[in-house]
Order: structure tokens, then C-alpha cells, then sequence
């Protein structure tokens, strides 16, 4: 809850949030009125006519329709000027005709608990609108009192125990209202507004069970997106060694003891005049085979970097990004603000998106240039790489950016990928990272 949640001990702060906050009471009278009004008249007609059931249905219709539609404008009210966002619960409908759509807005324990919602905030937004305006009306009218005090009619400047005079008992009352302006009002209105928000938040959002439910599903995903990811990342360790090292130390292998025969041969008491061609031959072979051996070095390297960079490990993301982003074919811009060092896991998976998504830009973006940010924001670390090639790029059609998916959910980050054919392409990735 953001704007309520203001610092009890420095209310004044953050004067547009306690003025949002303000605007916020004083409008929830009226509107809970007009509400309440409108409500309780439907229900009371729906229940006054409901011995005739056929005359009842158009205003029990029009009571869950209106109540739908007050929810939503509290919802939204909620949010702009409390500063509290609360999910919608509510499903979509799924019968066709009116008489099943009207059983089930009925049947809806979610619609039942919108109308009990615009009820209870009739006296729940009189109490805010009241000591709102108590508060703030009170506190500046005592701060004002040595301005106005030698207007007022003597009966009136006297207080229950004590008269107020011109002078120091005008400046003590001033002293109280000024306490009130600074303190009293702004606890008074937060505490309305928290009260106010805590019905809305209670009516109109889900209940506890299918937070823990939406909370169960999420962890779920992520753990499957993690699983996924570790899969596909296995699988491509084993495929690049299969495909890559695996095959250039066979070539090694048959290298190496084809040239021990020539040697062998060249070395035999029975070698004729073939010797010399045999141990150039052997030589050769030597030769290929040391060449085939640092090639497979070069890959075994690649694959260990492409596990965990040695340098990610010593230096930091922005070392490691500025390597990736030397190597890279197209030419690429890096922009990384960060103050201090990541958690490892969120380090390794913003390596991994940036370097997955500079590779897919020098294969299939035919793109020309590209630029990679990324910042730390509070307890997030955002990340964005942009090219201008000529977009296309689908999550669901291509195997890397789906890697890069599972690799981020895996941690509760968020990846958006924004690709229309002729381009450009712009990912953008959120993940936590509180140390």
C-alpha cells in the first residue's frame, strides 16, 4: 500500500501521496452515497418483488450489472489515488444465454461479496470523510486562531476549563493546531485511508485461499521453468561435446596412431626404400594431430566459458558483457549501470540472456548495429538489448529465446520479447535480485 504506508514520523514527506491520500477520504463519501443508494434501492426492490419472480429478474439483473461496474470504478479509484493495486477475482462469464448468465452472477461468491462491498463502505467512508475532515479543518482552524481571535464575540473565544486570549493563550492554541497540521491531521487521514482500503482490499480483491493458490501455481512455474532451463542446458553441454570435442579427439585419436604406424614402419628393420616417405607421412600426421588437438582445447574452453565465464566469476557482469560484446560480429553498444556486485545466480542468467540474445542477433537479425543496458532499481535488475534487424523473433517458435525464458521465470524475472516482422527486436528482462 503505497501512499498510506507514508512514514508515520515524517507524514510530509511525500506531500502528493498525502494529498492523493486526502483526495482519496473526502471523495469516498460521495461516491459510497451515490453507491450505496443505488444498491440498496435495487435490492430492495428485487426483494419486493421477488414473490412475483418475473418482475424481480430485470432488477436483480441490473443490481449484479451495476455492482460490477462500481467495483471496477472503486478498483480503479483504489489505485489512483491510494496508491493500491487489487486484482480483479471475478471470471469471466460462460453461458450464452441471459437466464444462465444471471445464475450464475447469483452463484458467483465473488459478485455476492462486490454488492457486501458497496454496503459496508457507506459507514467505513463516512468514518474516513468525518475524520478527515475533523482533523484538517480543526488543527488549521487552531493554527489560524491569533489571526481572527479579535474578531470573534467573547463567549465564543472561551474554551471548556480556560479562556483564550490575545496572547499567549492564542499563541498555545496556535502551537496545538500547528502539532495537528504537522502530525494529527496526516495520521488521522493515513490510518481512514488504511481502514478504507483494507474493506476494499477484503470485498473486492481475491480472497486469502486463492492468493495461496496464485502463489502455488507461480512457485510451480518456476520451478518447472528452472527444471526446463537445467535441461536444455545439460542437453547442450552434452550435444557440444558430442557434436564438437568429442569428435575432434576421435579425429585425434585415428590421427595419431595412423602416424604411429608410418613411425612404426619407418623404424622396422624391413623398411625399404619407403622410409623417408613414410616418416614425412608420419610427420604429417603428427602434425594434423596437434592441430586437431588445439582446436579441441579451443572447444573444450568455449564449453567450459559457456558453463560459467571465469571472468563473470572474478570481475563482474560488466566485464564479462564487455567480452561478449568484443567478440560479437555486429557492432553493439553496453550501457551498465550497476553499484555493486549481483547475487551469483542472477549474474550468471543476465550473462546468459545478453549473450543468447547477441548471438541470435549476429544469426538471424541481419541487423547492423545493437545496444545492451542494463540497471539496478531498487531490488530488480532490468535488462533491455535492442538491434535493428528485421524483427520477426517468436518465443514460441524459436528454442533460444524460450531458454531464455525458462532460464529468467526460473528465478521470478519477467522477459517481454517485442519483434514485429520488419523490425526492430527489443527484449526486455526484470528479475529480482535482493542480495
Amino acid at each position: 500500500m503505497r501512499s498510506p504506508d507514508l512514514n508515520p514520523l515524517r507524514p510530509w514527506r511525500h506531500p502528493l501521496r498525502l494529498w492523493r491520500v486526502g483526495c482519496y477520504n473526502l471523495t469516498g463519501l460521495p461516491v459510497a452515497t451515490f453507491v450505496f443508494s443505488v444498491i440498496v434501492v435495487l435490492l430492495s426492490l428485487t426483494a419486493g418483488l421477488l414473490i412475483t419472480f418475473v418482475l424481480a429478474l430485470p432488477f436483480a439483473w441490473l443490481t449484479f450489472v451495476l455492482s460490477r461496474g462500481f467495483a471496477r470504478f472503486e478498483r480503479g479509484r483504489v489505485a489512483a489515488l491510494a496508491g493500491v493495486r487489487i486484482d480483479d477475482p471475478v471470471p469471466p462469464l460462460v453461458a450464452t444465454s441471459a437466464w444462465g448468465r444471471l445464475k450464475e452472477r447469483v452463484r458467483s461468491p465473488q459478485r455476492r461479496r462486490e454488492i457486501a462491498h458497496h454496503v459496508a463502505s457507506f459507514p467505513v467512508q463516512t468514518f474516513a470523510y468525518v475524520v478527515t475532515t475533523a482533523a484538517w479543518c480543526g488543527s488549521l482552524a487552531m493554527l489560524a486562531l491569533p489571526t481572527y481571535i479579535n474578531g470573534m464575540p467573547e463567549d465564543e473565544a472561551k474554551f471548556h476549563f480556560f479562556e483564550v486570549g490575545q496572547g499567549l493563550g492564542a499563541a498555545g492554541v496556535a502551537a496545538v493546531g500547528l502539532f495537528g497540521v504537522l502530525f494529527v491531521a496526516p495520521w488521522a487521514t493515513i490510518g481512514s485511508a488504511r481502514l478504507s482500503v483494507t474493506l476494499a482490499r477484503a470485498l473486492l480483491g481475491p480472497t486469502s485461499d486463492a492468493v495461496h493458490q496464485a502463489e502455488v501455481r507461480r512457485i510451480e512455474q518456476q520451478r518447472g521453468a528452472a527444471v526446463d532451463s537445467a535441461e536444455a542446458e545439460r542437453r547442450r553441454i552434452e550435444r557440444d561435446l558430442h557434436d564438437g570435442a568429442q569428435q575432434r579427439l576421435v579425429a585425434l585419436a585415428a590421427g595419431l596412431g595412423a602416424a604411429r604406424q608410418k613411425l612404426d614402419a619407418e623404424l622396422s628393420p624391413d623398411a625399404g626404400t619407403g622410409a623417408a616417405q613414410n616418416m614425412e607421412e608420419g610427420r604429417r600426421m603428427v602434425a594434423e594431430a596437434h592441430e586437431e588437438a588445439k582446436a579441441a582445447l579451443k572447444e573444450i574452453r568455449d564449453l567450459v566459458r559457456g558453463i560459467h565465464p571465469v571472468i563473470l566469476e572474478d570481475r563482474g557482469l560488466d566485464a564479462a558483457l564487455s567480452a561478449v560484446v568484443a567478440r560479437s560480429p555486429v557492432p553493439v553498444t553496453l550501457d551498465v549501470q550497476l553499484s555493486s556486485r549481483l547475487p551469483a545466480a542472477v549474474e550468471s542468467a543476465a550473462y546468459f540472456v545478453v549473450s543468447e540474445a547477441l548471438t541470435n542477433v549476429a544469426k538471424h537479425a541481419h541487423a547492423t548495429r545493437a545496444h545492451v543496458a542494463i540497471a539496478r532499481s531498487g531490488d530488480r535488475l532490468v535488462a533491455e538489448i535492442r538491434d535493428n534487424g528485421r524483427g520477426g523473433a517468436d518465443p514460441d517458435r524459436g528454442s533460444g529465446l524460450r531458454g531464455l525464458r525458462d532460464r529468467v521465470e526460473g528465478l521470478g524475472g519477467s522477459i517481454w520479447v517485442i519483434s514485429p516482422p520488419g523490425g526492430p527486436t527489443t527484449i526486455s528482462v526484470e528479475m529480482p535480485c535482493a542480495s
